[in-house]
């Protein structure tokens, strides 16, 4: 027989939990929000997302500077670091190395 006080904390524990994975996931949108996807920039190994038929995870580009392989970094600074906001086919043209 479950006492109300016991009922009564699982109902507290189940809100504490539903209201922590909400807060997580507003923490991820705001993080998000401040980042830019920058094209051009990764080193073979350092994408952080797939390239539509190319490869499908993080981090398997073996291209330097692709251009369809992106970063996340912060909104603003992707033009200073020579890439590019929009994919592009080929090797990053603005970057020697």
């Amino acid at each position: 027989m479950n006492t109300p006080k016991v009922v009564g904390s699982k109902l507290l524990s189940a809100v504490v939990l539903a209201a922590s994975v909400a807060a997580a996931a507003q923490a991820a949108e705001m993080h998000k929000a401040s980042q830019d996807k920058c094209y051009g920039i990764t080193k073979a190994g350092e994408n952080n997302c797939a390239a539509v038929g190319v490869h499908s995870c993080a981090g398997m580009t073996k291209a330097t500077y692709d251009g369809q392989d992106f970063k996340d970094v912060p909104k603003g600074t992707c033009e200073q670091m020579n890439g590019s906001l929009t994919p592009f086919k080929g090797v990053n043209p603005k970057i020697k190395g």
